[in-house]
């Protein structure tokens, strides 16, 4: 029953990075790739393409976080592990309560700094003048997401097994 829930809640999770990552990267290539054609044939620029590359960067930094967790990539200790194998569960363990750590504080700090921002009415980006709370509820979003994610590989590695 908890692996049925464990592998939804993965697949909901992987749906919505893959698709998100997807979309806006595309987005951004194409304004990119537009503005540079556009530029170098007819000197018209478009001016908002900058903000908008640097947007989905920041978003695709922050979802690639969770990502990063999915497919065990975070940073962590592992040279240890290799010279003493006796020591890979514990800083496993350690690696996964920092990460907890991190995504909580993510959570936490997100959501402020998100209701901080949608309070302010012009709080707006500068181009395209799109609400900033928009990309900053990324952050407790991102945190979430993390923080789940982190929870199933630690029951993964708990139990042994290998992620799907």
């Amino acid at each position: 029953m908890l692996k049925k829930i464990f592998r939804s809640v993965d697949r909901t999770i992987a749906a919505i990075e893959d698709w998100s990552l997807f979309l806006t990267v595309s987005a951004a290539l194409l304004a990119a790739m537009a503005n540079v054609i556009l530029r170098k044939t007819t000197h018209i620029n478009l001016y908002w393409s900058d903000e908008l590359v640097r947007k989905v960067i920041f978003f695709s930094t922050f979802i690639g976080c969770s990502a990063a967790v999915r497919h065990r990539s975070l940073i962590r200790i592992d040279a240890l592990p290799q010279l003493f194998p006796v020591l890979k569960r514990p800083l496993t363990l350690f690696s996964h309560l920092v990460v907890l750590g991190f995504a909580s504080v993510m959570v936490w700090l997100g959501l402020q700094l998100t209701l901080a921002v949608y309070a302010d009415a012009y709080a707006r980006s500068a181009t395209l003048q799109i609400p900033e709370w928009y990309f900053y509820a990324v952050l407790p979003i991102m945190g979430g997401m993390m923080f789940l994610r982190t929870l199933i590989v630690m029951v993964e590695d708990w139990r042994g097994e290998k992620s799907a």
